[in-house]
């Protein structure tokens, strides 16, 4: 540290150089830095000349450097569109952005050079960093820095204030927001009176006199605070409502950047009142030495943040997750309340959803016999692929239309009510029995879905190709075709248990689709637009017109979701073909009807092993179309919640004694079983 820091080159290498000191050899390595901080500190505190020296260099990068953009929220994912910021990130990881030197941001990026520094600069405790700051001993500034110097770091930290400022009271007047918040117009807005209160206290005589110690910045800079808490209630408050009223991307991520430049500006102010109140002899409520210690971690805090900034800023992995993140939460929102009432609590529910099963089990076995009939006219891939997913797409809006259930379509939905249940268990143990409750009566759930679905899709595929037989005199499928059927839900050689994945993740994704129209119905007000319209107004009348809307309001997802979720069925084969790929999907009730053709197509010339192969085969296909939709709309649903869910083993734990001690509940609901069990969990 004897180098000489009086040129700006000298001062950038200097602070470059003993970074590269502190930093350990693999970023796991925290005691490592953190004796490294402590051997600093050491020194510093043993060579005041070496502490004057590290003082100087900072002072200097603050005030010749133009530190202003640093200070500012520099996560550029919270001001550009998502393909713009992807293509930014992967474009300046090919090719690294060229560094001015006359912008400490720039530089900071100098001294950070690799994305691993912010794991052990976030591991190293707040109060070796403080340590640090204590050690360098900015309080003894005035005696060996020059005026000048001192008074461009004030400027330039009171800038960065007022830059955020504004920009937080140009967000204040969105339209995006004063549409979903219109009390912003109707009351003062705090976004306003944030930056009016700023602005005051950057014109008051003692600011002006860089006087920021006496008693009434003091009161300015904590009226701000009031402020910048209220634009932060209101921020929540949106938040809160989205889930009511819906939302958009381009509003989630405006309330994000919100939440961001709010959050720094008050970092910023707060170091302020706690540095004033450090030398201000009439503050009662804090001494000098506690509002130190304040202002230090404060700046530590911010710190980290920068350096967290800066390490993520070109991570694309990062930017991927927070948008899915972001478009997770506004599909599974409207998913988690209709995953509720997928989950019987008691018998009445539990027989209700096996009938409801059942019915769409009898429209399968023909949305089957129609996608045979299709098959044997050997048309072009492509328009094939369009009719196959209009029958599977129109089938499945008639099973809802019909109020029946696909027991598949189940999980999608259950996953996301059990992901709000496990972010609330997470923080109330007492809870933990009302989750396991919870998956006990979801897995009952879809095994009787399952159950409905199966037991009479057989029976009726059957009953059409006996049907066929008697009155055209022929078998409705060849034996060949037959034994293919048989072969393709084979599990072990075939891709049965692949295609079922598909298939998994094609209901996962019509989750998902589901989700976002009804978010979209409701954050577009699609029902008060339709009711709007004249011409069907004149055309339907205004009772059937409300009628239309009201089904609208309640149903879009699922009519989106059902019937995107045939398009995905059908047109995977397509995608095989187009690609030169096996690709194809095995969904259980589908392959379940497929085995009832056969089976009469062959005479129901069937081993009794070869019948126990084919119940194994499509017990198989049941459990990976459950296991994969619903893991991963579990995931999503936990991610979007951020749920990071601590307590698995004791979860496993209590699920395992309920399995002992109760085996008949996850298959049949018990007598005393009365109330529903999503009525327990909120």
């Amino acid at each position: 540290m004897s180098e000489s820091v009086h040129s700006p080159q000298s001062t950038a290498k200097f602070i470059a150089s003993l970074i590269a000191e502190i930093r350990p050899s693999k970023p796991n390595q925290v005691e490592a830095a953190i004796k490294a901080i402590q051997a600093l500190c050491y020194l510093l505190n043993s060579h005041p000349e070496k502490a004057r020296q590290l003082r100087e260099a900072i002072l200097r990068l603050l005030s010749e450097h133009k530190p202003i953009s640093l200070f500012l929220v520099t996560r550029h994912s919270a001001f550009s569109g998502f393909f713009t910021e992807m293509r930014r990130r992967i474009g300046h990881k090919l090719l690294p952005e060229a560094v001015d030197e006359s912008y400490l941001i720039d530089l900071f990026a100098c001294f950070f050079t690799k994305t691993s520094d912010e794991l052990w600069v976030q591991a190293v405790p707040d109060e070796v960093w403080e340590q640090l700051i204590v050690a360098i001993r900015f309080n003894e500034a005035t005696t060996d820095i020059t005026e000048p110097i001192i008074e461009s770091c004030r400027q330039n930290f009171l800038a960065a204030t007022q830059v955020l400022s504004y920009r937080i009271a140009a967000l204040g007047l969105e339209p995006e927001l004063l549409r979903n918040h219109p009390e912003l117009e109707q009351h003062t807005s705090p976004f306003i009176a944030q930056q009016i209160e700023l602005a005051e206290f950057l014109a008051s005589p003692d600011a002006d006199t860089h006087d920021l110690n006496s008693k009434s910045n003091e009161t300015d800079i904590k009226h701000i605070l009031v402020m910048l808490n209220q634009c932060s209630e209101v921020v929540m408050k949106i938040r809160r409502n989205s889930a009511i009223v819906g939302t958009s991307i381009q509003l989630t991520f405006m309330l994000q950047r919100m939440a961001q430049q709010v959050s720094r500006l008050e970092t910023l102010l707060e170091i302020l009142d706690h540095t004033s109140s450090d030398d201000s002899h009439n503050n009662q409520e804090t001494s000098p030495k506690e509002a130190h210690s304040k202002a230090n971690l404060k700046i530590v805090q911010l710190f980290k943040e920068l350096v967290y900034s800066e390490c993520h800023k070109n991570d694309v992995s990062e930017h991927w997750r927070e948008n899915m993140e972001v478009m997770a939460l506004r599909v599974t929102e409207n998913a988690s309340r209709t995953g509720e009432h997928y989950i019987t609590g008691n018998r009445s529910e539990y027989f209700a959803l096996m009938r409801s099963a059942m019915g769409a089990g009898v429209i399968i076995a023909f949305m089957a016999m129609i996608k045979i009939t299709l098959a044997k006219q050997h048309m072009a891939p492509l328009t094939e692929a369009i009719l196959f997913s209009l029958n599977y797409g129109l089938g499945f809006i008639l099973i809802h239309i019909l109020h029946f259930t696909v027991a598949t379509k189940q999980p999608a939905m259950t996953a996301a009510a059990i992901a709000a249940s496990i972010d609330a268990t997470d923080s109330k143990s007492k809870e933990m029995d009302n989750l396991v409750a919870m998956i006990a009566n979801t897995m009952r759930s879809q095994l009787v879905a399952i159950f409905g679905n199966v037991v009479l899709v057989v029976p009726i595929a059957m009953l059409i190709a006996l049907g066929t037989l008697h009155f055209t005199g022929q078998h409705f499928i060849t034996p060949e075709k037959a034994h293919h059927l048989m072969a393709d839900i084979d599990p072990f050689r075939s891709g049965a248990l692949l295609y079922a994945a598909v298939a998994g993740v094609c209901l996962f994704l019509s989750g998902l689709i589901a989700g976002y129209h009804d978010n979209l119905a409701i954050y577009n007000k699609i029902p008060q637009r339709l009711r709007a319209v004249t011409w069907m107004q004149k055309v339907l009348g205004v009772t059937r017109l409300n009628r239309v809307a009201n089904y609208v309001e309640n149903n879009l997802g699922a009519l989106a979701g059902n019937f995107y979720f045939g398009c995905l069925l059908g047109g995977m084969t397509a995608i095989g073909v187009l690609f030169g790929l096996p690709f194809d999907i095995r969904h259980i009730t589908f392959s379940s009807a497929y085995a009832g053709y056969a089976a009469v197509a062959l005479d129901f010339m069937l081993t009794w092993q070869a019948v126990a192969y084919i119940a194994l085969s499509l017990a198989l296909i049941g459990f990976v179309n459950l296991a994969v939709s619903f893991s991963l709309a579990l995931y999503v649903a936990m991610k979007s919640r951020k749920v990071r869910f601590k307590q698995w083993r004791l979860l496993l734990g209590n699920l395992a004694t309920r399995l002992n001690q109760h085996p008949g509940e996850f298959i049949f609901p018990p007598k005393n079983s009365t109330d529903k069990i999503t009525a327990d969990h909120e």
